[in-house]
């Protein structure tokens, strides 16, 4: 049968705006494998290239991925929801429950890499940190993965100073995590700032999130402050934008 939709449409879109219908009515669901490169030449009587552009459509906009070998299926994956207000509640971090958890829910988002080091402070950290350029920083780079799917890569920098011999320089900061011991240490945050922006990924960031090809990433830049304004963290996070639902629960 022939694709529906506006001729205008290059034929691949076309194709995949009748596939995208079909997973949304429920002809295919999570975990189906969709009709292959083949079974759309035959389908709709187009070259291969075609047939493989209307499967990309699919992946780049995360309704489906690729297993090599097997087939393209329908991406089994309930996208994470990141509660931008609640999450970062004394409430939250300050009873002893990691900030993340308010994203995951009852699925558990799992920390699989932590690499803690002290380093020369970038000159962008520098400036936000208000330190002097090249000060020492403690950096906490981890990933996080949801459901054996790496979905998130976050660096923080804090001054060496400030955190030096407490627990935010182990790889286990404990209940709470980093801001419960900063609270600890005088310096509990009372304000964040988060700025982001959408971008493609670098190679390694592609690699170590597993993104498919032309997926984006998500960068959010999180600066957290105690009393008086001080800086006291800069985060950069790398989310897999197909993995995220940015939500955000503002009072009138």
């Amino acid at each position: 049968m022939a694709a529906k939709g506006n001729d205008r449409q290059p034929k691949y879109q076309r194709i995949a705006e009748e596939l995208k219908e079909a997973v949304r009515v429920g002809e295919y669901g999570p975990g189906d494998r969709l009709p292959g490169e083949n079974d759309i030449m035959a389908a709709h009587q187009v070259a291969r290239m075609t047939a493989r552009q209307a499967l990309g459509v699919l992946q780049n906009e995360g309704v489906a991925e690729a297993r090599k070998g097997v087939g393209v299926f329908v991406r089994d994956f309930q996208p994470l929801r990141r509660r931008g207000v609640q999450r970062l509640a004394r409430d939250q971090w300050g009873a002893g429950r990691s900030i993340r958890s308010a994203d995951a829910g009852e699925r558990e988002l799992v920390v699989d890499q932590v690499v803690v080091s002290e380093e020369s402070a970038p000159q962008a950290v520098a400036d936000v940190l208000r330190i002097a350029p090249r000060e020492a920083v403690c950096v906490r780079s981890r990933r996080f993965s949801l459901d054996g799917k790496p979905v998130l890569l976050a660096t923080s920098y804090l001054p060496a100073a400030l955190v030096a011999g407490s627990a935010i320089v182990r790889k286990d900061t404990g209940p709470g995590g980093i801001y419960a011991r900063l609270a600890e240490l005088g310096c509990g945050p009372v304000r964040f700032r988060e700025q982001s922006r959408s971008r493609m990924p670098s190679r390694d960031e592609a690699d170590r999130l597993r993104l498919g090809a032309g997926t984006p990433v998500i960068v959010i830049v999180r600066t957290a402050f105690a009393d008086g304004g001080r800086p006291v963290e800069v985060n950069e996070m790398i989310l897999d934008s197909s993995a995220y639902v940015l939500e955000y629960d503002i009072e009138a």
